[in-house]
């Protein structure tokens, strides 16, 4: 039976549509440096109210809903798995308090805004504000790579958004609940029978799949190639058996499965990882297209006076005083609060979420929760734009720039390494430097530059170090294992073009070749472990050349012939070369280059002028 209607576009080319334009709008963020929720914003709203192209009601059909709550599930399954209780302990006083104190604060000051500025009735705002606690890890990241703050903003920020993101969801479904309920029980006692019951069962259900799957991946019940199919038909199990029982408890008891994988400690947990980044991408993208698109230009010419107004309430009033309340009588300096507390860009899960309920409250007979979509779409649109260009001079005012320009890590605390990051502090660039051997970083805390005893891959490593001020990692040990090891598994998260390594002893032979999967870029000039501490015994060393219009790439090239361009520093962007890639040529470029010591290369220079 077809779902395509007169004038329509079929069902299958719509959904690649929405997969094309929501894919291309974060690849081309990406390409341009903005944030990919404001192409994706105007890529939907294009294709939607502006040139009648799709429209997702008349081309999807009864489709649509089922995508959206299927979709909303696994987002939610997936902000679930990025809570571990763990860290949350471990974490510092003032991301506990933001969570903790702060969370309920903001749920009751963003009802309080949604109920007087934007004139929602207390059923929609309940709902509304318990999702707009939810700050947008997805957006706050890119943000704090860009700003590049000091360790401490920068992790209160990037922690109470992972922990936010399924506390706000969780939120927004109970309150959704007790609206359900008391719309469609006949009395008070029925409806908290209902809803404890339903509640009830959504959380056994979601914790008992969630342990289930915990031990069936830990007991090698599932083989590997499976558990992550078997993950995601389990997730849509335990949404639609929920969903039976009382509606859209489904995404109560997904959002507690996820966090009961996340804290069980699998083997497995990276590939599960892995699952849930890629889904999210597709999904996100898809569903804020969807409800984009889906906006007609009446429901657009609502946002008058009274959005704005609802804005400006929640940027000056309903996220700053929460804050403040919660880090009150802290150690947190009053600078740092006042950062946090203006910084709270909202993502696409909140209009995901938002848009979904909002259907459904209207479906309910809450007549505003169709008002419920265009608010959420302003909020986003509003606060990524704000943030987006007022968090590094805010930043800077405040004096909690880390460095203005991107940082290297460097794996492995050798001689090699040593004169390597000596050279990147002398070019204004943050290092660091880890090994788990302390002897071996004895040189660069005497130099000054931060060092970190211990594996980069383990878990005090992720949950101590700040890693958003770096964009390089370099593996350089003496173990061409474990450099693979690091490279194949930062990459996802630096990129695999900015994880480099060493060139590996057996590289070169066709019996060693590892596949394009695994290990790092190879760093110029394709030194071995002990080819590159041989170069340092003998003489060489690292050290910036800065190129003008009277001293060019052609120029340092004439006078230095044995040295190699390693990096090249050019506009605030540092650009480590391979053997296929060539340095940067003109004024004002920086070089870092490894070559002889001066002495040796001007002495050869000048014997070879003289022949």
């Amino acid at each position: 039976m077809a779902v395509e209607t007169m004038g329509g576009m079929p069902p299958v080319l719509a959904f690649g549509l929405v997969g094309a334009l929501g894919v291309g709008a974060q690849w081309l963020a990406w390409r341009l440096r903005l944030p990919a929720i404001v192409l994706m914003l105007g890529a939907g709203l294009a294709v939607g109210p502006g040139m009648h192209l799709l429209d997702p009601s008349r081309d999807l059909g009864d489709l649509l809903q089922p995508v959206i709550a299927i979709a909303v599930a696994i987002i939610l399954f997936e902000g679930g798995l990025t809570l571990n209780l763990r860290s949350l302990m471990d974490a510092a006083t003032g991301v506990r308090r933001l969570v903790v104190i702060g969370a309920p604060l903001g749920w009751l000051a963003s009802t309080l805004v949604l109920r007087h500025a934007a004139g929602l009735g207390w059923e929609s705002a309940a709902v509304f504000g318990g999702i707009m606690i939810v700050t947008g890890p997805t957006v706050i990241a890119p943000l704090l790579r860009q700003a590049r703050l000091k360790k401490r903003p920068a992790a209160l920020l990037q922690w109470e958004a992972i922990v936010n993101d399924p506390v706000g969801a969780l939120a927004a479904v109970l309150a959704f609940e007790v609206v359900i309920v008391l719309r469609t029980s006949a009395g008070i006692g029925h409806a908290a029978a209902e809803l404890a019951l339903g509640i009830g069962v959504a959380s056994v259900l979601g914790l008992a799949a969630g342990w289930g799957l915990a031990w069936a991946f830990a007991n090698a019940k599932v083989p590997e190639y499976m558990k992550v199919p078997v993950l995601f038909v389990s997730v849509l199990a335990v949404f639609a058996v929920s969903d039976a029982v009382l509606h859209e408890s489904g995404l109560l008891a997904v959002t507690l499965m996820g966090v009961l994988i996340a804290n069980a400690h699998l083997p497995s947990y990276a590939e599960i990882r892995r699952f849930k980044e890629h889904a999210t991408v597709l999904l996100v993208s898809g569903v804020f297209i969807l409800l984009a698109a889906g906006m007609d230009r009446q429901t657009l010419a609502s946002l008058d006076v009274t959005a704005l107004v609802f804005v400006l309430s929640v940027i000056l009033i309903a996220r700053p005083l929460p804050v403040l309340a919660a880090l009150a009588f802290t150690d947190v300096p009053w600078r740092e609060r006042l950062l946090v507390a203006f910084t709270g860009p909202r993502g696409v899960v909140l209009v995901a979420v938002a848009g979904l309920f909002g259907e459904r409250l209207a479906a309910l007979g809450v007549e505003d929760g169709a008002r419920i979509a265009p608010l959420a779409f302003a909020l986003v649109a509003a606060t990524v734009i704000l943030h987006g260009f007022t968090l590094v001079p805010m930043a800077r005012l405040l004096g909690l720039s880390a460095a203005s320009a991107p940082g290297v890590i460097i794996v492995g605390g050798s001689r090699w390494s040593q004169s390597l990051a000596e050279a990147l502090t002398k070019m204004e660039l943050p290092v660091m430097v880890t090994d788990p051997n302390r002897s071996h970083l004895r040189a660069a805390r005497e130099a000054g530059i931060r060092a970190f005893t211990g594996d980069i891959l383990s878990e005090a490593a992720e949950h101590s170090l700040d890693l958003i001020a770096y964009q390089t990692v370099i593996a350089a040990t003496d173990n061409d294992a474990y450099n693979t090891l690091v490279a194949t598994d930062l990459a996802p998260e630096f990129g695999r073009e900015n994880v480099f390594q060493l060139t590996r002893d057996t590289s070169d032979s066709a019996r060693y070749a590892l596949p394009a999967t695994l290990g790092g870029r190879r760093l110029a000039p394709g030194n071995t472990y002990w080819e590159a501490q041989r170069a340092i015994t003998e003489g060489w060393t690292f050290r910036a050349t800065r190129l003008s219009k009277e001293f060019t790439l052609e120029d340092w090239r004439a006078k230095n012939p044995e040295a190699v361009a390693v990096a090249d520093l050019a506009g605030g962007r540092l650009r480590f070369l391979t053997d296929k890639t060539a340095p940067q040529d003109g004024e004002g470029v920086q070089l870092l280059v490894f070559g002889p010591a001066r002495d040796r290369g001007q002495a050869q220079g000048q014997a070879q002028g003289q022949g």
